[in-house]
């Protein structure tokens, strides 16, 4: 009998795999589109049917259908195996107590996954028998195939209601706590710790899902106000809940976004889900994940935004009006714009949330705002006007004045940030017609916050780069590993592991606790294949390749500003290495 992977594979050709998610053209034998995975204006990613797979001349990336998948959709190869099964409709195979002992077999991950399940299912019950639960939701808009279809459920008031439900189902304390299930309180002097309790209670709880629609994490919006609890409780971070890399919403959203063409982002789960009944299915919510930390770096935002990015350029952004909201508008639009992406504002009432229109005022009502929306230039621009001149518009020397100031500060940051210069020059117009300033003024303005800024636009461009190879390499990176893990206690191994775990040292402590995930995806590729050796080869030139790109990057922006003639020397010299070896490598394939 064949693995699931030969099944997938032979129920899914690449193209219509590949063509589902992107525009591609016919370009001979092959086709061709703009790579998904890093900014591009000439398409160089090839989808070659022949081999089943696909290439990007532009980053490197390269692989099959389960590589892709676990690429552009941020998942786990068993992430993208449950995806692409569904596709298919091949039934994975479940392995029983009695046939392989799955219950110690299981990796930490999908002991992980499978607590998750449980507590959603535990949570759905409990809100079923609870009346105060349902009238809120009931009040709030949300009808019941609503509620079903996002399984929303709910969070008893009391301490050890979860823990109890999941120690009865056979789950460690450890497996609790890891999943960020239930807490343990810290022990008293000279005191043993006290039995663990339960991190939410007495909340609405909303699954967060990845975008395979495995459950990864819970956002809990408190029922009754006791004026001492957050009004929103959110999962920790754990094994399989990175927020920086899941948007609240993404599982359902995905395809809507990929066929309209935009994205819509809120703020709160509420938000996401009347949006989603009203019809407008390509909302997403960052509420929950790290989008709405203030601390998050560039490089997680660029992280936060990469499916949305890839499924499509354009977005609108719907948060409250208020100066949190505005201020979250700001720090989004920021780098959004220079990824190249086209972002809108829906002009919200100050006091007033998406949930609020749907539930009130109706879909229409929505539709409209939605419909209205402004690109995010004239948005802040009309802000920075109403600010000074109020609605009446009176022309005052010291609003004049004050207007100038605000552009520069507020706005010129935001014009620098775009990738076209076109768009730049159309923006500077409508500025200085809408502002009375000059364009020249506007231009020389612009050209210092450019200087200004420098840093912090090679800082961004950095993170994206990072970005874009962690999504290149890992997993090259994970596959290796799991085939060294897998061969290297084999009598007759076909590939030197102990090279490859010395090249991937610090990948293998990264991904020490993944080893059974990792050797069970080797086994599935490789268990009977013979194009084994060559793969390691292309891999290992792969990663090689990453690492001489990484460096190049950080050579280019060294040489803008070296400490001397020697060091620019030294540097134009590693230029011409790194160049002459990614050449090499070119030349061995």
């Amino acid at each position: 009998m064949s693995s699931s992977v030969d099944q997938i594979k032979s129920k899914i050709d690449i193209l219509s795999l590949v063509s589902s998610y992107m525009k591609l053209d016919k370009a001979g034998a092959s086709w061709k589109g703009k790579c998904p995975f890093h900014n591009e204006k000439t398409p160089s990613f090839f989808v070659s049917p022949s081999r089943e797979s696909y290439y990007c001349f532009g980053c490197g990336a390269r692989g099959d259908i389960f590589t892709f998948v676990e690429e552009f959709e941020g998942l786990d190869f068993k992430g993208a195996l449950k995806l692409l099964a569904d596709r298919a409709g091949v039934q994975l195979e479940v392995y029983s107590k009695e046939n392989r002992e799955a219950k110690e077999i299981k990796s930490e991950k999908e002991k992980l996954y499978g607590i998750m399940e449980e507590a959603a299912k535990f949570f759905e019950n409990n809100l079923k028998n609870n009346k105060q639960a349902q009238e809120y939701l009931k009040s709030r808009g949300l009808e019941e195939k609503t509620i079903k279809d996002f399984r929303i459920g709910y969070a008893v008031l009391d301490w050890r209601t979860l823990y109890d439900y999941l120690k009865s189902r056979g789950f460690a304390d450890s497996e609790i706590e890891k999943a960020g299930l239930a807490k343990r309180p810290e022990a008293e002097a000279g005191r043993p710790n006290k039995a663990m309790y339960d991190r939410f209670r007495g909340r609405i709880m909303f699954p967060i899902s990845d975008s395979s629609g495995r459950i990864i994490a819970f956002s809990g919006r408190i029922l009754v106000d006791d004026g001492k609890s957050a009004k929103y409780l959110n999962s920790p971070e754990t094994p399989i809940f990175n927020k920086s890399s899941v948007l609240f919403g993404i599982d359902k959203a995905k395809d809507s976004i990929r066929k309209n063409n935009f994205s819509i982002l809120v703020e709160g789960q509420i938000d996401l889900v009347l949006s989603h009944q009203a019809g407008f299915k390509n909302t997403v919510a960052s509420s929950g994940t790290a989008m709405t930390d203030v601390t998050i770096s560039k490089e997680n935002i660029i992280n936060n935004l990469g499916l949305i990015c890839r499924l499509s350029k354009n977005i609108v952004l719907a948060y409250d009006a208020d100066k949190a909201g505005i201020n979250a508008s700001n720090r989004f639009a920021k780098i959004a714009l220079s990824l190249g992406m086209d972002v809108k504002v829906a002009d919200m009432r100050e006091g007033v949330d998406p949930a609020d229109i749907i539930s009130k005022e109706g879909k229409d009502a929505w539709r409209q705002v939605i419909r209205n929306s402004t690109h995010f230039i004239p948005f802040i621009l009309g802000l920075i006007l109403k600010d000074a001149f109020g609605d009446e518009r009176k022309v005052r020397l010291d609003s004049a004045r004050q207007v100038g100031k605000e552009i520069r500060e507020r706005l010129l940051p935001f014009l620098n940030n775009l990738e076209s210069a076109i768009e730049k020059s159309h923006f500077i117009k409508l500025i200085s017609d809408k502002s009375g300033i000059s364009e020249n003024a506007l231009i020389e303005d612009l050209k210092k916050v450019e200087s200004e800024l420098k840093y912090d636009k090679e800082e961004t461009e950095i993170a994206r780069v990072n970005v874009e190879k962690k999504l290149r390499k890992d997993p090259i990176e994970r596959r290796l590993l799991g085939i060294a893990f897998w061969q290297e206690n084999m009598q007759n191994k076909t590939i030197d592991t102990e090279f490859i775990l010395k090249k991937l040292d610090k990948a293998k402590e990264v991904y020490k606790e993944m080893k059974e995930d990792l050797i069970y995806e080797a086994e599935e590729f490789y268990l009977n294949s013979e194009n084994l050796k060559k793969d390691v080869n292309e891999m290992l030139l792969s990663i090689e390749e990453e690492y001489l790109n990484e460096e190049m990057l950080k050579k280019i922006i060294e040489l803008k500003n070296p400490k001397n003639k020697k060091e620019e020397v030294e540097i134009l010299k590693r230029i011409s290495e790194i160049t002459k070896r990614k050449e090499e490598i070119k030349n061995s394939r």
